[in-house]
């Protein structure tokens, strides 16, 4: 989230916001460890608050883009990379899930991941940690950063042309956060 605030806000107004969202110490050293939910839950429901929930949601969106970036290099090994990509898409779908599901916790904290396969992959977050910070019910999804975490890795690991479209939304009312990723 840092360098995406940095790209829309510059420095400054990232360290004050930070700064409003307790975090501080954040942004003067940057988390080389997973970080407290509790922790993501204030930074988004800041910016929102900051910046509006459509600036809000564009920052999101880059940092979605930049977590899977940051997956892609030291996360998701590089051996694998190559032969989900030449596996059809269906099947890397299926492993690609498989592995995310196993380390949902890394980015769902105390929230459910569940996915289920086909077309459109379908996947929701119940308990959703960004959404847990919205104090108005939200007129549209505000989880941009799975939604562009997702589509990267997707469109990077399975099939060029995957998209994934927010369905549904706790912040808007919604038992679970749902999600499609198409390709066809």
């Amino acid at each position: 989230m840092i360098e995406a605030l940095d790209a829309a806000v510059g420095d400054g107004e990232t360290a004050r916001l930070f700064a409003a969202a307790g975090l501080a110490h954040h942004f003067t050293r940057a988390p080389d460890h997973m970080v407290d939910e509790r922790d993501v839950v204030a930074i988004h429901t800041v910016v929102r608050d900051a910046l509006g929930i459509a600036r809000a949601r564009e920052v999101a969106a880059v940092a979605g883009r930049l977590t899977a970036d940051y997956l892609l290099a030291n996360r998701i090994p590089k051996p694998v990379q190559p032969i989900l990509k030449i596996l059809p898409a269906r099947l890397a779908a299926r492993i690609l899930l498989g592995a995310i599901g196993q380390h949902a916790w890394t980015f769902a904290g105390s929230g459910v991941f569940s996915y289920t396969l086909g077309h459109p992959v379908r996947f929701e977050i119940a308990g959703c940690p960004i959404c847990r910070g919205a104090t108005t019910e939200a007129a549209a999804p505000l989880c941009d950063y799975y939604g562009a975490t997702f589509q990267h890795l997707f469109r990077t690991l399975v099939h060029r042309a995957a998209t994934v479209t927010e369905t549904a939304c706790q912040a808007a009312g919604a038992s679970a956060c749902r999600f499609e990723i198409r390709w066809r």
